[in-house]
């Protein structure tokens, strides 16, 4: 079943027999035109595949489902995959949105949210809601914060609104619209975005005992090959390197080659665990 699809695209996968009728979650990575990571969560039904999966991902809306008696996992991944491709441009905004504002809360900032809390100043904010199929259309916008500073700022947007351009960056057009200048993402904050791990597909180490100090830790090592460049967590590379029959070890320090580009690579051991 899953060599349908390649297991090189299975994230993990999980079965629970007593809890009728899902006898197996299976998580599925696939990576768009612009390098994002997706997973998948596929739950297989004792009767699949006469029952259709249900599935979730991290995307505004799940596409309809197309199955028959003769449908398969790859079926479905070729299905999320061209779901994957309709939501370009609006993952595309989102980015340019994540790079140029102060967003509030921005870990919490998902693919899956089609709106972005941003910090405008003074103790004011703006909730942008982007129209996920045409994202370069003029926002949704609801201010927050100070009475008289949100209504000055509500009152320009209705005076300019209609000199959004859907060509201009949005950083120009809210600029232009509220006659303000926006707070800059500040240098620190610019460099240390962080990179999901091209293993567990996450920015950060799940909480737990397992993890022992490198609990909730993000990506720390990245591959030096320039054209690759891969982030990953120490942890789950050694994991991965261990399960590798051509990984060597010379005293704490494990010798493999990248995932993804497979140059050369070398990790230390007691860098990942206490």
């Amino acid at each position: 079943m899953i060599e349908e699809v390649g297991w090189e695209h299975l994230v993990r996968a999980g079965g629970d027999l007593i809890a009728y009728p899902v006898i197996l979650l299976v998580y599925f990575g696939a990576r768009d035109k612009k390098g994002r990571v997706h997973v998948m969560e596929i739950q297989l039904d004792k009767a699949y595949p006469r029952v259709p999966p249900m599935v979730s991902a991290d995307v505004p809306y799940i596409f309809n489902l197309k199955w028959s008696m003769n449908s398969r996992l790859k079926n479905l991944v070729q299905q999320f995959e061209k779901h994957l491709e309709k939501l370009q441009a609006f993952w595309s905004t989102l980015d340019e949105i994540d790079r140029s504002f102060q967003i509030v809360d921005s870990k919490q900032a998902s693919r899956a949210i089609p709106s972005r809390q941003i910090h405008v100043g003074n103790d004011c904010f703006i909730i942008l809601f982007i129209d996920i199929n045409d994202p370069r259309s003029l926002p949704e916008c609801r201010f927050m914060g100070l009475g008289n500073t949100v209504n000055s700022l509500r009152k320009t947007w209705k005076r300019n609104v209609d000199k959004w351009e859907r060509d201009k960056a949005f950083l120009e057009n809210l600029e232009c619209l509220l006659n303000t200048q926006f707070p800059r993402l500040a240098d620190e904050e610019t460099n240390n975005h962080l990179d999901e791990c091209g293993i567990c597909y996450a920015q950060y180490l799940p909480i737990g005992d397992v993890h022992g100090p490198q609990t909730g830790s993000a990506t720390d090592y990245t591959c030096e090959n320039n054209s690759c460049s891969k982030a990953f967590h120490s942890m789950c590379l050694v994991d991965w390197l261990r399960s590798i029959t051509t990984t060597r070890q010379s005293f704490n320090v494990l010798f493999g080659n990248c995932p993804y580009c497979s140059e050369p690579i070398a990790v230390k051991i007691n860098a990942t665990k206490n």
